[in-house]
């Protein structure tokens, strides 16, 4: 695990940039029968790596800058080639490498829907060099994209179930566009639960979409702290302990998490006593990615690459690869 909390956040590396209801199938199951022949990976959509030179980014603006929490930012860009902006398509929970030219490249979801294409969002934490490169960004800079890369969330086998997002930090970032993705289509899908915590109100990130959340009818909000802060009052605890407490059946459910490792440790094994199966269990990696489209072999786990055969992972998958967080 690097230093960042999640994927979509971190350095990686420094690299230096260029100038079930019945009838439905778990989730291994469909990525099992999606890989390719050749037993090299996941079918990508739009996977960069096979259309065009895999280390030459788009150049892109900056067109919107939101200080989340007091280390962490949102960038809203756009490609400056229009046409390839309006051509531009991605799955919820692919990733993207954001080119800082002269420093580096680092690796963040995109946690914008793609129901929503005005922009294209990436949250970043301040953890290091190339990070700190793209915080001093404001509005009508300019940096590079190779996007999107990776696999995505299974949401088409969700369609039907209920579902439970369980976020810390800057972990809510990649189930963001999940979320969101799932209130724009929302009739697709049976109840939503979201359990998020941070260490403190000021950590707390998305704040318009949290207070958005808490006052809709379509979704079941649960915001926790670690301890004591100024705010509004919620509820105090960890958030594998607030799991716990509200206990979610796990009936027809999928549940979908992604935060610190340490966290996310102690969630799955929680989801694990309140009775979910392996493979409803859902989860997001992070490791010191390089190149991001799965040849430098940096972030591998056995024979999977985390950069194009993830993020996104089942436990099941998981137990399997004998990866343990």
């Amino acid at each position: 695990m690097s230093d960042s909390n999640s994927h979509s956040s971190g350095d990686r590396g420094g690299s230096e940039a260029p100038h079930p209801q019945a009838g439905t199938r778990t989730y291994s199951e469909v990525r099992r029968g999606e890989q390719r022949s050749d037993n090299e990976g996941i079918h990508m959509k739009a996977n960069w790596s096979e259309t065009k030179n895999p280390y030459l980014p788009d150049l892109a603006t900056v067109i919107g800058v939101i200080d989340e929490t007091p280390n962490i930012k949102s960038f809203r860009v756009v490609l400056n080639d229009e046409e390839k902006m309006k051509r531009f398509s991605f799955e919820p929970g692919q990733v993207g490498q954001l080119s800082i030219f002269g420093v580096g490249e680092s690796t963040f979801v995109i946690n914008s829907p793609p129901t929503r294409m005005e922009y294209l969002q990436f949250s970043v934490m301040k953890a290091g060099e190339a990070t700190a490169a793209l915080h001093d960004l404001s509005v009508g800079d300019q940096i590079g994209v190779r996007a999107p890369l990776g696999n995505w969330f299974p949401y088409q086998e969700m369609k039907g179930r209920n579902i439970l997002f369980v976020g810390g930090g800057i972990g809510l970032a990649p189930l963001r566009t999940l979320i969101l993705f799932m209130l724009d289509t929302r009739k697709d899908y049976g109840d939503i639960t979201i359990i998020y915590g941070a260490r403190s109100h000021a950590d707390l990130c998305y704040k318009e979409d949290i207070e958005a959340w808490g006052k809709s009818n379509d979704v079941e909000l649960i915001l926790t702290v670690d301890a004591n802060s100024p705010g509004p009052p919620i509820r105090e605890g960890f958030v594998p302990t607030v799991l716990n407490e509200v206990a979610p059946k796990p009936d027809n459910k999928v549940a979908i998490t992604c935060g610190p490792p340490i966290m996310i440790k102690y969630v799955l094994q929680n989801l694990a006593q309140l009775g979910f199966n392996d493979e409803d269990v859902i989860t997001t990696l992070e490791a010191r990615m390089k190149c991001g489209i799965g040849l430098c072999g940096r972030c591998n786990i056995g024979s999977r690459f985390i950069c194009k055969d993830g993020p996104v992972f089942s436990l099941a998958e998981l137990k399997r690869l004998k990866f343990e967080i």
